[in-house]
């Protein structure tokens, strides 16, 4: 049985965390933890605790289930509300700076039911 978790408005642009993504998508959920504990980009942090939160889920929904057997079956990162903000430009002009933020949903379920 898979378990769901998400993270919304996190403000950060989605191509920034789709690279995240990437990483850890279809590997061991352990495996995952310790490569987002030491990565460097600073969204791995909440995608890390966002893990966690995944296999925690797991726990409640699956009692005496093998947590060793976690994959992150399915992640994907979805575009939020974008801030708009002024800058000021040459000549009394404004540039508009579009400050982005995203949504991720992450499932994890055990590598059996992945065949």
């Amino acid at each position: 049985m898979e378990a769901v978790a998400k993270l919304k408005n996190y403000p950060t642009s989605p191509r920034k965390m789709r690279l995240l993504a990437d990483l850890i998508r279809g590997k061991n959920a352990n495996k995952v933890l310790s490569e987002l504990e030491h990565h460097p980009k600073h969204p791995a942090v909440p995608l890390r605790k966002l893990v966690m939160s995944a296999i925690n889920n797991w726990k409640q929904k699956n009692e005496g289930g093998d947590v060793d057997q976690l994959v992150v079956k399915t992640i994907f990162v979805d575009g939020a509300r974008t801030l708009k903000r002024m800058r000021p430009a040459p000549q009394g002009r404004g540039y508009r700076v579009r400050k982005r933020s995203n949504h991720v949903t992450v499932i994890v379920d055990t590598k059996e039911s992945k065949n």
